[in-house]
């Protein structure tokens, strides 16, 4: 199933319920959510919010405070790294993972 088959089928109310499942680790219902249900819970909030909600409004916000001089708290870690796109070999100005050798 693709992205767009599944934010179609999402609703705010469906979203919701996932939010509740994951917080409480059961379905309405009593049933214990498994750990493969819990993370598809996960990814469907996350890329529902990330495609009806504004930044601030997410799960997971953080809100960065100003300074006197009008600069943002912390703006520096703001780098849009690889894995924020991965459907783009490398966009322009992503940090690239740091790869460590095994030692044996």
């Amino acid at each position: 199933m693709d992205k767009e088959t599944i934010l179609a089928s999402l609703t705010p109310e469906v979203v919701d319920k996932f939010r509740m499942a994951i917080e409480l680790g059961k379905w309405p219902d009593g049933r214990k959510l498994s750990a493969e249900q819990r993370e598809t819970c996960m990814q469907a909030v996350m890329v529902w919010e990330h495609e009806h909600l504004p930044p601030s409004e997410r799960t997971g916000y953080i809100h960065k405070p100003v300074k006197d001089d009008g600069s943002v708290v912390g703006a520096e870690c703001d780098v849009e790294h690889e894995h924020h796109y991965p459907n783009m070999p490398n966009p322009k100005g992503a940090v690239q993972p740091v790869k460590f050798r095994n030692k044996q």
